[in-house]
């Protein structure tokens, strides 16, 4: 079964990914890992740590010449700026009085964090529970996305809103979304990125930040990943669950999930066709490629919806954990919009989630058994 665990605090010495149950003899592309490291380091409205930090990951183990060997692979990302935090960070030993953080901002972590592990210092808190997380989660996806290019499987996302700016359609057209890749904000329509981006570049002069929607989607899935036989076999929400874990998404969507809800039936089940060279079809994929808890061998869509991040230039009123006085929430260094990251991100723990389902259907200790069952499996 392929599972990971990632470690690492935001200031502290790096982040670690732990992968078990990958297979052997899968060739993986160092560069291509980096350069899904740098796509989530880009983007209108990020801060000035992506100036500091031009992420790389370090195998440690588990591959030997490019190709995986089936043992546990363990990634290093090390963390540029924890030169500056050691003082604060060290793992052994912290030199000298450091500033404990006492005034938790709202709606982060801070607060309840402290509370329920019993810290004095909400550091302990913020560190770990910060986004700076979610790049070994994308080093992690890298891998699963590698794995999965070689039955057929991409994933691919888009910037859909941000703040009050937002595509007016959905768009279905994989081409289109393929030229997300060259806006500063992650849309495919010009007119819109250009009020995104001036939607975020006014929440910055207000000390505010900005949160939006982003989809996800996925093609070449086949028939019968997930199941409907049990409430925790189903794919939508093995992906619901992983997404609503990446830091700040408050919504998951599957498909056109809530436009569904207030139309009826005959207008949002889409109906099947079969073709002899083609097999079956939906002539329409407002189900968002899931039917049952099972993918139904349509693009698997997905709309994540990200709140703003919690950290203000112009703070909110709090409370000191250490006075119990009505103050002013810290501000650590953060994005004014993180939106087109997250969609990275996004991308990489859906492929992930996609990867250890289709792994569950076809598995094997190799890619040349893994192979030989799913090209069985897609004969039928």
């Amino acid at each position: 079964m392929f599972r990971l665990l990632t470690a690492g605090e935001s200031h502290g010495k790096g982040l670690v990914g732990v992968i078990e149950g990958f297979p052997a003899n899968v060739h993986i592309d160092i560069d291509e890992v980096n350069k899904d490291l740098a796509r989530r380091q880009k983007g209108y409205g990020r801060g000035g740590r992506m100036k500091i930090e031009k992420d790389k990951a370090e195998i440690l183990s588990g591959v030997r010449g490019g190709m995986t060997l089936g043992s546990p692979i363990a990634l290093l990302i090390e963390n540029k700026d924890y030169a500056n935090w050691e003082p604060h960070m060290n793992p052994i030993s912290v030199e000298g009085e450091t500033t404990k953080v006492t005034q938790p901002r709202p709606g982060h972590a801070d607060l309840t964090g402290a509370l329920k592990y019993g810290f004095s210092d909400i550091r302990n808190v913020l560190e770990r529970s910060s986004a700076r997380e979610t790049a070994v989660r994308v080093a992690i996806g890298s891998f699963a996305r590698q794995l999965m290019k070689v039955f057929n499987i991409e994933v691919y996302s888009h910037v859909t809103a941000i703040g009050g700016a937002a595509l007016e359609a959905r768009v279905e057209d994989i081409e289109k979304i393929k030229g997300a890749e060259g806006s500063e904000v992650r849309c495919v329509d010009p007119v819109v990125e250009k009020a995104m981006i001036e939607e975020i570049k006014n929440a910055k002069e207000e000390g505010d930040s900005l949160g939006g929607i982003f989809e996800i989607h996925i093609t070449g899935v086949p028939r019968g990943l997930g199941s409907y036989v049990q409430w925790d076999h189903k794919l939508d929400g093995k992906l619901t669950y992983n997404l609503m874990g990446i830091q700040a998404i408050k919504g998951v969507e599957i498909g056109y999930g809530f436009d569904n809800a207030q139309q009826r039936g005959s207008l949002v089940h889409d109906e099947i066709f079969y073709e002899e060279n083609k097999g079956y079809y939906r002539g329409t994929n407002h189900a968002g490629g899931i039917e049952g808890g099972m993918s139904n061998g349509e693009t698997i869509i997905i709309r994540c919806a990200m709140k703003p991040i919690p950290t203000l230039y112009k703070p909110l009123k709090t409370v000191d954990i250490a006075t119990k006085e009505t103050v002013l929430a810290t501000v650590e260094r953060s994005d004014t919009c993180a939106v087109p990251a997250a969609s990275i991100v996004g991308e990489m723990v859906a492929i992930t989630v996609i990867a250890q389902e289709f792994l569950k259907k076809f598995g094997g200790d190799s890619l040349e058994e893994i192979k030989k069952v799913w090209k069985d499996y897609i004969s039928i």
